[in-house]
């Protein structure tokens, strides 16, 4: 009797790692698709990145530094909901006068320009310092009609978050 309890009991643990090791093979292959999903994306926008800059440096399209920094602001209010993700997307797809699938692509390039930034916060502020680097003064209207768009999403509140980065963005596009 004591060899069939340690023999179930053998099966039990082998049987605990199999599932163990398929649901850590599922997630590694989420994870790449992800990272290929941002390699595809900065392919398709013409980033490339350069050693030794911040990849917020390299960055010559204006319109993935608008999605970044729409990405960036939505971000600020914790986790966004679906709803103010699909409010961005139409708004990138409306500001920049791309189909919805560019927009989409932008959005996944800009959650990873987010994540190289560190926090949120940081990339507000150096997005919006390059994006008036490219554009000027001119880059304000689209980045305030995005966040216009994504503002009225869900909830229709600003958190304190979002409402200090609403005051550092015409400070770097230098608007008083």
């Amino acid at each position: 009797m004591p060899f069939i309890i340690a023999a179930l009991g053998a099966l039990a643990a082998v049987y605990f790692f199999v599932i163990r090791a398929r649901g850590a093979a599922d997630m590694a292959s989420e994870v790449l698709d992800a990272a290929n999903d941002v390699r595809l994306a900065a392919r398709r926008f013409g980033f490339t990145r350069r050693t030794n800059i911040h990849p917020v440096e390299a960055i010559e399209d204006p319109d993935i530094a608008l999605a970044s920094l729409g990405v960036a602001f939505v971000e600020l209010d914790k986790l966004p909901t679906q709803e103010q993700r699909d409010a961005l997307n139409r708004a990138m797809a409306r500001v920049t006068e791309k189909g919805l699938n560019d927009a989409e692509e932008l959005a996944v390039l800009g959650r990873w320009m987010v994540t190289e930034c560190g926090t949120p916060d940081q990339a507000v502020t150096r997005l919006a310092r390059k994006l008036y680097k490219m554009q000027g003064a001119d880059g304000f209207g689209p980045v305030m009609e995005v966040i216009k768009m994504v503002s009225e999403a869900g909830s229709g509140q600003l958190s304190v978050k979002q409402k200090e980065a609403l005051e550092d963005i015409p400070r770097a596009f230098r608007i008083s």
